[in-house]
């Protein structure tokens, strides 16, 4: 048995690794302790649940902070953790205290991991990690405490700062405010928006571009996957504050009542909250067509390579639309930030995002068969589920068993990387020993 599973290959590590802690998760929330109830959580439920926590997305069947009581919600804050981190991190970190030597296939493990192109300092990315997450949690965690302490007792002003600023770094979007109200009674508070922001920014960045952020200051130099990452981030933040700005600013059901400064701060909030998070200050489901629509657009993008987000990532639209634009100019290779990438990098980006594609529409049409609802807020959903973001407009709630299940296997599948799923059941690569000749045919 052991050698078995010393013979997988990392990709399928991971793919069991996730599966073994959202099965543990799913029994640990079954059990009466984890409820309000009393009785055991159907197991469906409690799969979705579990599924939800661990791939960081926030979509959610039982209201989290009226259902389930302080040890189900403690089991809810531990899986976001370990399932944003990933638990090869969190194993790299028992390993770190009790002084264990990584070894190489540990190394492998934590490159897939974090999807990096070598094991070259991946120990000390680990280390960063570790330390960068901690020192943000715990920053937030205060500013929140110290907000809610006007607004609720110390002591749960405490717990709601750590358990919202974990929730909120892994961009996982889970809250306890009770009735699915999110942060919506705080839609133009400056401090609740600009650390909530803060954090999923942070998380949905990277560690590596966090990383070289902090020692900017020393090195004066960031890699094409920073300044790449950091200013497609920025693009998609301005233009989808500004974008929401427009169609809701005289929507009745959710900003028309705001003054400016609550318009500006709901449209910055939801621009970022979109691509990852699943965190909302207004009602997702009073939001016009239009902008639910946009929205989706916003999540299928997603956050970057190497952060707790999901999508198909910000580097693969940057690439998309650079290959646009050179296409457009007659140019034969893609240069970004006077770097040229290569084809394999470009076949990547399209192979990730056909895949992507074809996977949300599959699936939006047969829940558009098993579910009572409206098409756009079945995408929306499956959207919602893939990207591991967590808004909702309404029809979680409502799912059926089979939907439930299915989103379940849409939120995996985010969470992993639609190639790690691919190379973890598929079979193993062989080298090429021969290339067909070069064919031609008219395009467009």
């Amino acid at each position: 048995m052991l050698s078995g599973w010393f013979k997988l290959s990392p990709p399928r590590i991971l793919v069991l690794g996730f599966a073994a802690i959202i099965l543990t998760g799913s029994l640990l929330l079954m059990t009466p302790l984890a409820n309000t109830t009393g009785e055991p959580l159907p197991f469906v439920d409690a799969l979705f649940t579990a599924t939800s926590a661990t791939c960081v997305t926030g979509l959610v069947v039982r209201d989290t902070g009226i259902y389930f009581t302080t040890f189900g919600q403690i089991v809810i804050m531990t899986l976001i953790q370990v399932g944003g981190l990933g638990f090869m991190t969190m194993a790299t970190l028992f390993s770190l205290v009790f002084k264990r030597r990584i070894s190489l296939r540990d190394r492998l493990l934590l490159q897939e991991a974090m999807n990096q192109n070598s094991m070259e300092g991946i120990v000390r990315l680990i280390r960063k990690v570790l330390m960068y997450s901690l020192i943000i949690e715990a920053s937030a965690a205060v500013l929140f405490t110290i907000r809610w302490a006007f607004d609720m007792p110390l002591g749960r002003a405490s717990y709601y700062g750590i358990f919202h600023a974990v929730s909120l770094f892994n961009n996982a979007g889970f809250d306890l405010f009770g009735e699915y109200r999110s942060l919506t009674g705080y839609v133009d508070d400056p401090l609740v928006n600009f650390v909530a922001m803060f954090l999923i920014v942070s998380g949905g960045l990277g560690f590596i571009v966090l990383s070289e952020l902090v020692d900017f200051r020393r090195s004066r130099k960031l890699s094409l996957h920073s300044k790449v990452v950091l200013s497609m981030t920025s693009a998609l933040i301005v233009v989808g504050a500004v974008v929401i700005f427009v169609f809701e600013f005289t929507n009745a059901k959710t900003m028309g009542s705001l003054d400016w400064s609550g318009k500006i701060w709901g449209s910055f909030f939801q621009s970022v909250t979109s691509r990852t998070a699943g965190a909302n200050s207004v009602d997702i489901g009073a939001l016009r067509q239009a902008s639910q629509f946009f929205i989706i657009i916003l999540m299928f993008i997603g956050a970057s390579p190497g952060s707790t987000g999901g999508g198909i990532k910000t580097t693969t639209f940057m690439i998309l639309v650079g290959a646009v634009i050179s296409m457009i100019r007659g140019r034969n290779d893609l240069v970004l930030f006077r770097y040229r990438l290569t084809q394999e990098r470009i076949f990547k980006a399209v192979t990730i995002t056909m895949l992507a594609l074809f996977l949300i529409i599959a699936v939006a049409m047969v829940l558009a068969t098993t579910e009572d609802a409206s098409f756009l807020s079945i995408l929306f959903e499956t959207t919602s589920a893939f990207a591991t973001v967590g808004l909702s407009m309404g029809l979680t709630m409502d799912l059926t068993d089979i939907g439930k299940v299915i989103l379940c296997f849409m939120m995996f599948t985010g969470r992993l990387g639609l190639l790690t799923l691919a190379y973890a059941l598929g079979p193993k690569k062989g080298k090429e020993l021969y290339r067909h000749p070069e064919g031609k045919m008219i395009i467009g």
